[in-house]
């Protein structure tokens, strides 16, 4: 057997979003969201995914959309690359799903829950080795819950789950080996076989059961995946080489800055060297840490303007002057 890769848009639709998914994805939900136990019993899937639909290549915004028998919403999306804004983007799509719920003429009271399930292939949180992370509104110093079950994320980050076959236990070791893992299984393992709405996710997506344009798809979405991270492997590197000239080009700059500032030191040793008084001295430290504010302008103009101090007075009102 060979299996379809979880994370490609089209997968992931047809396996927890199509006509036969409800008990895949119950299971995958009180998996995800309620540790593996049976809270969800029923749900409807949002404009149910068929094999007929076209599929764009580009990045999903939401990918499965379900409606809990208690009426909670969950959307819930698969993000293969931290971009930009990502997670205001995660942000952004929980509150505008529960801000249009209602209608013209509704009140508050008729606003149901919403829960944003986001599995990621990259680390989100490195502070944390946790798998899955919960978050609501919470007071800040006593951690006191507001409205706890109204607004939920949960993400999933799967690099940080690392158990292999022989090792995993509970439902939701399973549920994520699956997501993550699934193309290098050849036969579905006696484990996945345990849980039968996992044995049935398994069997969507064996390759042997989808059609010749089913396979296309997933294969340009895939070479889509591919290539889109190449040019991101290849924007880092660059910025990283672009981010090491620029420091380069500035450490160049801050000697050429430091030379001439020397330069300058010396010509006012030379210029006021036979002045010694305590006022002079301090008066040259002071000069010396105006000095370190002149840009390459500012001492290009002091150099040429040195000959015209009669005392180091002189000098502190010019550096007083131009100073930034």
């Amino acid at each position: 057997m060979k299996f379809i890769s979880t994370k490609t848009d089209f997968a992931f639709k047809k396996i927890f979003g199509s006509d036969q998914s409800k008990d895949i994805l119950i299971s995958f939900l009180n998996a995800m969201i309620y540790s593996g136990n049976s809270v969800i019993q029923d749900l409807e899937i949002i404009d149910p995914y068929s094999a007929g639909d076209v599929v764009d290549l580009k990045d999903t915004y939401l990918d499965v959309k379900a409606v809990l028998e208690y009426q909670t919403t969950v959307i819930i999306e698969m993000q293969l690359w931290n971009v930009e804004a990502f997670e205001k983007r995660v942000v952004y799509n929980l509150c505008k799903t529960y801000g249009n719920q209602l209608k013209s003429g509704q009140g508050y009271f008729d606003l149901n829950p919403v829960i944003a399930l986001t599995i990621t292939d990259f680390k989100l949180f490195p502070s944390t080795e946790k798998v899955i992370s919960s978050f609501y509104f919470q007071e800040e110093e006593d951690h006191l819950p507001y409205q706890e079950n109204e607004l939920k994320m949960v993400f999933v980050e799967l690099p940080k789950f690392t158990k292999q076959l022989e090792e995993l236990e509970s439902v939701v070791d399973k549920w994520i080996y699956f997501i993550k893992d699934a193309p290098s299984l050849e036969v579905i393992p006696d484990q996945m076989r345990e849980i039968p709405q996992l044995e049935q996710a398994l069997t969507i997506a064996n390759q042997a059961g989808l059609s010749v344009e089913e396979l296309e798809k997933i294969r340009k979405q895939e070479m889509f995946w591919e290539d889109w991270r190449g040019a991101l492997s290849l924007a880092k590197r660059e910025g990283r080489e672009e981010g090491r000239q620029e420091a380069r080009q500035k450490a160049r700059q801050k000697a050429i800055l430091e030379g001439e500032r020397s330069l300058l030191l010396r010509q006012l040793e030379r210029r006021f060297g036979k002045l010694t008084s305590n006022a002079i001295r301090r008066s040259r430290r002071y000069a010396n840490a105006l000095l370190e504010a002149l840009n390459a302008q500012d001492l290009e103009r002091l150099s040429e303007a040195i000959w015209d101090f009669k005392t180091s007075e002189d000098l502190l009102n010019w550096l007083q002057e131009h100073s930034h």
